[in-house]
Protein backbone atom coordinates (compact mmCIF):
# COMPACT_ATOMS: atom_id res chain seq x y z
CA UNK A 1 0.00 0.00 0.00
CA UNK A 2 1.50 3.41 -0.85
CA UNK A 3 1.89 5.30 2.26
CA UNK A 4 1.24 8.48 0.54
CA UNK A 5 -2.63 6.98 -0.56
CA UNK A 6 -4.54 7.58 2.54
CA UNK A 7 -7.97 6.10 0.91
CA UNK A 8 -6.17 3.05 0.15
CA UNK A 9 -7.56 0.68 3.26
CA UNK A 10 -11.20 2.01 2.40
CA UNK A 11 -11.63 0.50 -1.30
CA UNK A 12 -12.38 -2.75 -2.42
CA UNK A 13 -9.27 -4.62 -4.00
CA UNK A 14 -9.45 -5.01 -7.72
CA UNK A 15 -7.16 -6.44 -10.43
CA UNK A 16 -7.82 -6.00 -14.13
CA UNK A 17 -5.56 -8.88 -14.72
CA UNK A 18 -7.42 -11.59 -12.37
CA UNK A 19 -10.61 -10.41 -13.90
CA UNK A 20 -8.87 -11.22 -17.80
CA UNK A 21 -9.33 -7.73 -18.76
CA UNK A 22 -6.83 -6.24 -21.12
CA UNK A 23 -6.99 -3.08 -19.83
CA UNK A 24 -3.66 -1.67 -18.43
CA UNK A 25 -3.70 -1.00 -14.85
CA UNK A 26 -4.09 2.72 -13.45
CA UNK A 27 -0.99 4.66 -13.09
CA UNK A 28 -0.45 5.22 -9.19
CA UNK A 29 -1.53 8.28 -8.00
CA UNK A 30 1.60 10.78 -7.95
CA UNK A 31 2.72 11.29 -4.42
CA UNK A 32 2.22 14.36 -2.80
CA UNK A 33 5.70 16.90 -2.28
CA UNK A 34 7.81 16.24 0.53
CA UNK A 35 9.32 18.80 3.45
CA UNK A 36 11.98 18.27 5.20
CA UNK A 37 11.38 19.52 8.70
CA UNK A 38 14.25 19.91 11.32
CA UNK A 39 13.41 19.80 14.62
CA UNK A 40 14.74 19.90 18.27
CA UNK A 41 11.43 20.19 20.76
CA UNK A 42 8.47 20.66 19.79
CA UNK A 43 7.09 24.02 19.56
CA UNK A 44 3.43 25.57 19.32
CA UNK A 45 4.55 27.53 15.66
CA UNK A 46 5.20 24.11 14.58
CA UNK A 47 2.80 22.28 15.93
CA UNK A 48 0.26 24.90 15.59
CA UNK A 49 1.37 26.80 12.66
CA UNK A 50 3.94 25.02 9.94
CA UNK A 51 2.77 21.50 10.29
CA UNK A 52 -1.15 22.05 9.51
CA UNK A 53 -0.15 24.64 7.28
CA UNK A 54 2.24 22.40 5.38
CA UNK A 55 -1.18 20.14 5.65
CA UNK A 56 -3.17 22.46 4.02
CA UNK A 57 -0.68 22.89 1.13
CA UNK A 58 -0.74 19.00 0.49
CA UNK A 59 2.85 18.31 1.60
CA UNK A 60 4.10 15.23 2.96
CA UNK A 61 6.67 15.72 5.57
CA UNK A 62 9.57 14.05 7.05
CA UNK A 63 10.12 15.55 10.26
CA UNK A 64 13.99 15.37 11.43
CA UNK A 65 14.46 15.62 15.06
CA UNK A 66 16.59 14.71 17.82
CA UNK A 67 13.98 14.15 20.31
CA UNK A 68 11.55 11.74 18.20
CA UNK A 69 9.73 10.95 21.09
CA UNK A 70 8.68 13.95 22.53
CA UNK A 71 7.30 14.82 18.87
CA UNK A 72 5.46 11.26 18.99
CA UNK A 73 3.74 12.33 22.03
CA UNK A 74 3.39 15.92 20.92
CA UNK A 75 1.18 14.60 17.60
CA UNK A 76 -0.58 12.04 19.38
CA UNK A 77 1.13 9.01 18.00
CA UNK A 78 1.57 7.06 21.21
CA UNK A 79 -1.43 6.00 23.51
CA UNK A 80 -2.52 2.83 22.54
CA UNK A 81 -6.01 1.50 21.37
CA UNK A 82 -8.87 4.23 21.59
CA UNK A 83 -6.15 6.99 21.26
CA UNK A 84 -7.30 9.49 18.94
CA UNK A 85 -5.89 9.64 15.65
CA UNK A 86 -3.16 12.20 15.45
CA UNK A 87 -3.76 15.26 12.81
CA UNK A 88 -0.87 15.00 10.73
CA UNK A 89 -1.32 11.79 8.49
CA UNK A 90 1.25 12.28 6.05
CA UNK A 91 3.91 12.87 8.71
CA UNK A 92 7.16 10.94 9.22
CA UNK A 93 9.12 11.41 12.71
CA UNK A 94 12.85 10.69 11.80
CA UNK A 95 15.82 10.53 14.43
CA UNK A 96 18.85 12.29 13.57
CA UNK A 97 21.27 14.47 14.88
CA UNK A 98 19.72 17.24 13.49
CA UNK A 99 22.97 19.95 14.88
CA UNK A 100 25.00 17.74 12.45
CA UNK A 101 24.67 19.16 8.90
CA UNK A 102 26.26 16.65 7.35
CA UNK A 103 23.74 13.91 9.18
CA UNK A 104 21.35 15.95 8.33
CA UNK A 105 22.31 15.60 4.45
CA UNK A 106 22.77 12.18 4.63
CA UNK A 107 19.84 11.41 6.72
CA UNK A 108 17.56 13.00 3.82
CA UNK A 109 19.47 11.16 0.85
CA UNK A 110 19.33 8.02 2.47
CA UNK A 111 15.85 8.44 2.72
CA UNK A 112 15.14 7.45 -0.64
CA UNK A 113 12.27 10.27 -1.40
CA UNK A 114 14.07 13.80 -2.56
CA UNK A 115 13.07 16.57 -0.88
CA UNK A 116 10.89 20.16 -2.51
CA UNK A 117 12.08 21.92 0.78
CA UNK A 118 14.30 21.74 3.45
CA UNK A 119 12.85 24.23 6.08
CA UNK A 120 13.40 25.08 9.94
CA UNK A 121 12.18 27.21 12.82
CA UNK A 122 14.49 26.97 15.00
CA UNK A 123 16.56 29.39 16.29
CA UNK A 124 19.68 26.29 16.38
CA UNK A 125 19.19 24.80 13.22
CA UNK A 126 19.32 27.50 10.35
CA UNK A 127 22.04 26.75 9.04
CA UNK A 128 22.19 22.93 9.19
CA UNK A 129 18.91 23.63 7.00
CA UNK A 130 20.58 25.98 4.41
CA UNK A 131 23.38 23.52 3.88
CA UNK A 132 21.11 20.74 3.21
CA UNK A 133 18.86 22.67 0.98
CA UNK A 134 22.06 23.94 -1.12
CA UNK A 135 23.45 20.68 -1.41
CA UNK A 136 19.70 19.27 -2.79
CA UNK A 137 19.43 22.59 -5.30
CA UNK A 138 16.57 23.80 -3.38
CA UNK A 139 15.60 27.26 -2.35
CA UNK A 140 16.76 28.45 0.54
CA UNK A 141 18.66 30.76 2.95
CA UNK A 142 22.31 31.71 2.39
CA UNK A 143 23.98 29.63 5.20
CA UNK A 144 26.46 32.74 5.76
CA UNK A 145 23.51 34.69 6.60
CA UNK A 146 21.74 32.04 8.85
CA UNK A 147 25.33 31.50 10.43
CA UNK A 148 26.35 35.44 11.17
CA UNK A 149 23.17 36.18 12.73
CA UNK A 150 23.38 33.07 15.05
CA UNK A 151 26.65 33.94 16.14
CA UNK A 152 26.26 37.00 18.22
CA UNK A 153 29.95 38.25 18.08
CA UNK A 154 29.80 37.42 14.29
CA UNK A 155 26.85 39.45 13.91
CA UNK A 156 28.34 42.77 15.63
CA UNK A 157 31.79 42.52 13.16
CA UNK A 158 29.43 42.20 9.79
CA UNK A 159 27.90 45.46 10.72
CA UNK A 160 30.76 46.74 12.25
CA UNK A 161 32.12 46.14 8.35
CA UNK A 162 28.84 47.77 7.29
CA UNK A 163 29.70 51.23 8.24
CA UNK A 164 28.14 54.31 10.47
CA UNK A 165 26.02 55.02 7.49
CA UNK A 166 23.94 51.50 7.91
CA UNK A 167 24.74 50.58 11.49
CA UNK A 168 25.33 52.66 14.59
CA UNK A 169 28.67 51.05 16.16
CA UNK A 170 28.13 48.79 19.34
CA UNK A 171 31.29 48.17 21.80
CA UNK A 172 31.37 44.31 21.95
CA UNK A 173 33.82 41.56 22.75
CA UNK A 174 34.05 37.95 22.85
CA UNK A 175 35.31 35.25 25.03
CA UNK A 176 36.31 32.48 22.70
CA UNK A 177 35.49 28.56 23.63
CA UNK A 178 37.66 27.61 26.13
CA UNK A 179 39.06 31.27 26.90
CA UNK A 180 39.57 31.76 30.64
CA UNK A 181 37.18 34.47 31.70
CA UNK A 182 39.37 36.24 33.95
CA UNK A 183 41.53 37.80 30.57
CA UNK A 184 38.03 39.83 30.45
CA UNK A 185 39.21 41.76 33.40
CA UNK A 186 41.62 43.54 31.02
CA UNK A 187 38.84 45.00 29.02
CA UNK A 188 39.64 49.02 29.74
CA UNK A 189 37.34 50.04 26.99
CA UNK A 190 34.10 48.52 28.59
CA UNK A 191 31.61 51.08 28.82
CA UNK A 192 30.17 49.76 31.84
CA UNK A 193 27.35 48.74 32.42
CA UNK A 194 27.47 45.94 29.83
CA UNK A 195 25.15 42.64 29.16
CA UNK A 196 26.86 39.17 29.03
CA UNK A 197 25.43 36.36 26.77
CA UNK A 198 26.14 33.26 25.28
CA UNK A 199 27.37 33.77 21.55
CA UNK A 200 24.67 31.15 20.57
CA UNK A 201 22.24 31.59 22.98
CA UNK A 202 18.27 32.14 22.53
CA UNK A 203 15.30 33.23 24.80
CA UNK A 204 17.70 35.59 27.14
CA UNK A 205 19.06 32.69 29.10
CA UNK A 206 22.17 33.34 30.75
CA UNK A 207 21.96 36.86 29.75
CA UNK A 208 22.49 39.64 32.25
CA UNK A 209 23.61 43.38 32.84
CA UNK A 210 27.01 43.58 35.22
CA UNK A 211 27.96 46.75 36.64
CA UNK A 212 32.25 46.64 36.39
CA UNK A 213 34.69 44.35 35.65
CA UNK A 214 34.98 42.05 39.16
CA UNK A 215 31.24 41.52 37.99
CA UNK A 216 32.02 40.77 34.43
CA UNK A 217 34.39 38.02 35.30
CA UNK A 218 32.16 36.70 38.10
CA UNK A 219 29.47 36.11 35.61
CA UNK A 220 30.98 34.78 32.90
CA UNK A 221 32.12 32.09 35.50
CA UNK A 222 28.96 31.23 36.66
CA UNK A 223 27.76 30.95 33.10
CA UNK A 224 30.62 28.65 32.46
CA UNK A 225 29.47 26.33 34.97
CA UNK A 226 26.19 25.51 33.38
CA UNK A 227 27.59 25.71 30.06
CA UNK A 228 31.30 24.29 29.85
CA UNK A 229 33.60 25.90 27.79
CA UNK A 230 30.75 28.30 25.91
CA UNK A 231 31.54 31.02 24.04
CA UNK A 232 30.26 34.23 25.13
CA UNK A 233 29.43 37.87 24.05
CA UNK A 234 29.95 41.03 26.29
CA UNK A 235 28.04 44.00 24.73
CA UNK A 236 27.69 47.33 25.04
CA UNK A 237 24.11 48.01 26.96
CA UNK A 238 21.58 49.67 24.80
CA UNK A 239 19.44 51.43 26.86
CA UNK A 240 16.03 52.64 25.37
CA UNK A 241 12.54 51.19 23.95
CA UNK A 242 13.07 47.59 22.93
CA UNK A 243 11.09 46.62 19.71
CA UNK A 244 10.45 44.14 17.25
CA UNK A 245 10.51 44.08 13.36
CA UNK A 246 8.76 40.96 11.62
CA UNK A 247 9.55 40.09 7.92
CA UNK A 248 9.31 37.92 5.44
CA UNK A 249 10.93 37.71 1.64
CA UNK A 250 11.29 35.48 -1.48
CA UNK A 251 14.88 36.93 -2.17
CA UNK A 252 13.59 39.48 -4.30
CA UNK A 253 10.53 41.05 -2.70
CA UNK A 254 10.71 41.69 1.78
CA UNK A 255 7.65 42.54 3.35
CA UNK A 256 7.53 43.77 6.92
CA UNK A 257 4.84 42.01 8.62
CA UNK A 258 4.40 44.07 11.45
CA UNK A 259 5.98 45.53 14.75
CA UNK A 260 5.66 44.93 18.70
CA UNK A 261 7.09 47.22 21.73
CA UNK A 262 8.13 44.59 24.15
CA UNK A 263 8.64 45.01 27.80
CA UNK A 264 10.97 43.73 29.85
CA UNK A 265 11.52 42.12 33.45
CA UNK A 266 13.81 45.08 35.92
CA UNK A 267 17.62 44.15 35.33
CA UNK A 268 19.64 42.64 35.28
CA UNK A 269 17.57 39.88 33.48
CA UNK A 270 15.80 40.13 30.45
CA UNK A 271 12.51 38.82 30.31
CA UNK A 272 10.15 39.70 28.00
CA UNK A 273 6.67 40.29 30.38
CA UNK A 274 4.48 41.44 27.60
CA UNK A 275 4.43 42.55 23.78
CA UNK A 276 1.70 45.02 22.45
CA UNK A 277 1.63 45.41 18.19
CA UNK A 278 2.48 48.97 16.91
CA UNK A 279 0.10 50.73 14.40
CA UNK A 280 0.77 49.83 10.88
CA UNK A 281 2.55 50.81 9.01
CA UNK A 282 5.84 50.81 11.61
CA UNK A 283 7.34 53.28 12.95
CA UNK A 284 9.97 55.45 10.85
CA UNK A 285 12.58 55.95 10.31
CA UNK A 286 13.78 52.86 12.36
CA UNK A 287 12.06 50.59 10.37
CA UNK A 288 14.01 51.58 6.85
CA UNK A 289 17.25 51.44 9.24
CA UNK A 290 16.75 47.68 10.16
CA UNK A 291 15.67 46.72 7.28
CA UNK A 292 19.27 48.26 5.85
CA UNK A 293 20.82 46.54 8.29
CA UNK A 294 19.22 43.06 7.57
CA UNK A 295 20.60 43.39 3.69
CA UNK A 296 23.90 44.31 5.01
CA UNK A 297 23.62 41.02 6.73
CA UNK A 298 22.38 39.03 3.80
CA UNK A 299 18.61 38.44 5.32
CA UNK A 300 15.98 38.53 3.17
CA UNK A 301 14.92 34.74 2.43
CA UNK A 302 11.77 33.67 4.50
CA UNK A 303 10.57 34.79 7.93
CA UNK A 304 12.78 36.65 10.69
CA UNK A 305 12.38 38.07 13.99
CA UNK A 306 14.29 41.02 14.63
CA UNK A 307 15.20 42.96 17.52
CA UNK A 308 16.49 46.35 18.52
CA UNK A 309 16.40 49.57 20.54
CA UNK A 310 15.32 52.86 20.16
CA UNK A 311 17.68 55.68 20.73
CA UNK A 312 15.99 58.94 19.20
CA UNK A 313 15.86 58.52 15.81
CA UNK A 314 18.01 55.94 15.46
CA UNK A 315 17.44 51.99 15.67
CA UNK A 316 20.18 49.66 17.25
CA UNK A 317 20.32 45.97 16.49
CA UNK A 318 19.97 43.92 19.49
CA UNK A 319 19.83 40.53 17.90
CA UNK A 320 18.36 38.97 14.65
CA UNK A 321 16.32 35.64 15.03
CA UNK A 322 16.21 33.71 11.51
CA UNK A 323 13.22 32.46 11.90
CA UNK A 324 9.64 33.31 12.61
CA UNK A 325 8.87 35.27 16.31
CA UNK A 326 7.81 32.35 18.98
CA UNK A 327 5.81 32.01 21.88
CA UNK A 328 2.49 32.41 20.36
CA UNK A 329 3.03 35.89 19.16
CA UNK A 330 3.47 34.27 15.58
CA UNK A 331 0.41 32.51 15.77
CA UNK A 332 -1.61 35.84 16.62
CA UNK A 333 -0.27 37.64 14.16
CA UNK A 334 -1.07 35.27 11.78
CA UNK A 335 -5.06 36.01 13.06
CA UNK A 336 -4.61 39.54 12.96
CA UNK A 337 -3.45 39.71 9.40
CA UNK A 338 -5.59 37.70 8.16
CA UNK A 339 -3.39 35.77 5.66
CA UNK A 340 -2.17 32.78 5.46
CA UNK A 341 1.24 33.39 7.06
CA UNK A 342 2.56 29.91 7.49
CA UNK A 343 2.01 29.12 4.07
CA UNK A 344 3.40 31.71 3.07
CA UNK A 345 6.53 30.85 4.98
CA UNK A 346 6.48 27.82 3.12
CA UNK A 347 5.76 28.56 0.13
CA UNK A 348 9.23 30.42 -0.19
CA UNK A 349 11.13 27.67 0.41
CA UNK A 350 9.08 25.53 -2.23
CA UNK A 351 10.79 28.35 -4.72
CA UNK A 352 6.97 30.18 -5.35
CA UNK A 353 7.41 34.18 -5.34
CA UNK A 354 5.52 36.06 -2.67
CA UNK A 355 2.29 38.48 -3.51
CA UNK A 356 3.86 41.54 -4.77
CA UNK A 357 0.93 42.80 -1.73
CA UNK A 358 0.13 40.40 1.15
CA UNK A 359 -3.22 41.94 1.39
CA UNK A 360 -2.69 42.44 5.02
CA UNK A 361 -5.18 43.96 7.30
CA UNK A 362 -3.95 46.94 9.74
CA UNK A 363 -6.62 47.52 11.87
CA UNK A 364 -5.97 44.74 14.29
CA UNK A 365 -4.46 45.08 17.75
CA UNK A 366 -3.18 42.75 20.30
CA UNK A 367 -1.52 42.29 23.72
CA UNK A 368 0.59 39.06 24.66
CA UNK A 369 0.62 38.87 28.32
CA UNK A 370 3.31 36.26 29.96
CA UNK A 371 2.30 35.23 33.36
CA UNK A 372 5.48 34.13 35.21
CA UNK A 373 6.67 32.23 38.06
CA UNK A 374 8.55 34.43 40.78
CA UNK A 375 10.23 31.12 42.64
CA UNK A 376 11.23 28.08 41.93
CA UNK A 377 9.01 24.79 43.73
CA UNK A 378 5.50 23.71 42.69
CA UNK A 379 2.32 25.12 40.84
CA UNK A 380 -0.42 24.46 43.33
CA UNK A 381 -3.37 26.46 41.66
CA UNK A 382 -3.66 28.29 38.45
CA UNK A 383 -6.62 29.19 35.85
CA UNK A 384 -7.63 26.42 32.98
CA UNK A 385 -7.32 27.38 29.18
CA UNK A 386 -10.06 29.60 28.47
CA UNK A 387 -11.91 31.76 25.51
CA UNK A 388 -13.72 35.22 26.21
CA UNK A 389 -14.80 37.71 23.75
CA UNK A 390 -16.49 40.86 25.78
CA UNK A 391 -16.36 44.85 24.43
CA UNK A 392 -15.06 43.79 21.27
CA UNK A 393 -11.64 41.98 22.70
CA UNK A 394 -11.31 38.42 22.67
CA UNK A 395 -9.11 36.63 25.22
CA UNK A 396 -7.40 33.23 24.75
CA UNK A 397 -5.69 31.63 27.79
CA UNK A 398 -3.03 29.18 28.10
CA UNK A 399 -1.73 27.18 30.68
CA UNK A 400 1.85 26.97 29.66
CA UNK A 401 2.67 24.32 32.91
CA UNK A 402 -0.19 22.26 34.60
CA UNK A 403 -0.86 21.59 37.88
CA UNK A 404 1.95 19.86 40.39
CA UNK A 405 4.61 20.69 38.21
CA UNK A 406 7.89 21.69 39.86
CA UNK A 407 10.48 23.54 38.23
CA UNK A 408 13.37 25.99 39.48
CA UNK A 409 13.78 29.50 38.42
CA UNK A 410 15.53 29.31 35.34
CA UNK A 411 15.10 33.63 34.25
CA UNK A 412 13.57 32.90 30.61
CA UNK A 413 10.78 32.13 29.19
CA UNK A 414 10.48 28.31 30.58
CA UNK A 415 8.86 30.45 33.65
CA UNK A 416 6.46 31.49 31.81
CA UNK A 417 3.00 30.04 33.69
CA UNK A 418 0.70 30.59 31.09
CA UNK A 419 0.21 33.20 27.97
CA UNK A 420 -3.15 35.35 27.54
CA UNK A 421 -3.47 36.48 23.85
CA UNK A 422 -5.73 39.90 24.19
CA UNK A 423 -6.95 41.09 20.99
CA UNK A 424 -9.32 43.58 18.84
CA UNK A 425 -9.66 46.68 17.81
CA UNK A 426 -8.65 49.28 20.56
CA UNK A 427 -5.73 49.19 22.35
CA UNK A 428 -7.67 50.35 25.54
CA UNK A 429 -10.29 47.78 25.56
CA UNK A 430 -7.74 45.05 25.29
CA UNK A 431 -5.52 46.78 28.24
CA UNK A 432 -8.66 46.95 30.85
CA UNK A 433 -9.68 43.16 29.62
CA UNK A 434 -6.10 41.66 30.47
CA UNK A 435 -6.15 44.05 33.64
CA UNK A 436 -9.92 42.40 34.82
CA UNK A 437 -8.47 38.94 34.08
CA UNK A 438 -5.08 39.13 35.90
CA UNK A 439 -7.01 40.44 38.91
CA UNK A 440 -9.52 37.77 38.71
CA UNK A 441 -7.12 34.98 38.97
CA UNK A 442 -4.20 33.60 41.16
CA UNK A 443 -1.02 31.45 40.06
CA UNK A 444 0.05 29.93 43.51
CA UNK A 445 3.80 28.35 43.95
CA UNK A 446 4.54 26.66 47.04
Amino acid sequence: MNENDLDAASRPFSSPALRGSSAAPAAPAPRPPRLHLLALNPTDSVTEGFLPAAARLGLAVTLLTDQPEAHERAYGRRGGDGAAPHPFPALDIVPCDVRDFAEVISRIAADGRHPRAVFTNSDHLQAQAALAAQYFGLPGKDWRAALRTKNKAELRRALAAAGPDVADPVWAAELATGQDPATLAGLDDAPYPCVVKPREGVASEDVVLVADADELVRRCAEIRERRPGAALVVEEFLDGELRTLETLGDGRTLHVLGAFRTELSPPPHFIEERLHLLPAPPPQPHTDQVLAQLRALGVGFGVCHTEYVVQGDRARLIEVNYRAIGDQCDLVLAELLGIPLFEHILRTHLGEPLPDELGARTDGRVRMEYVMADRAGRLASAPPASVTERDGVRLDYRPLRGIGEEHPLHRTNRDFLGVLRATGTDQGRIDTAVARFLAAHRWEIV
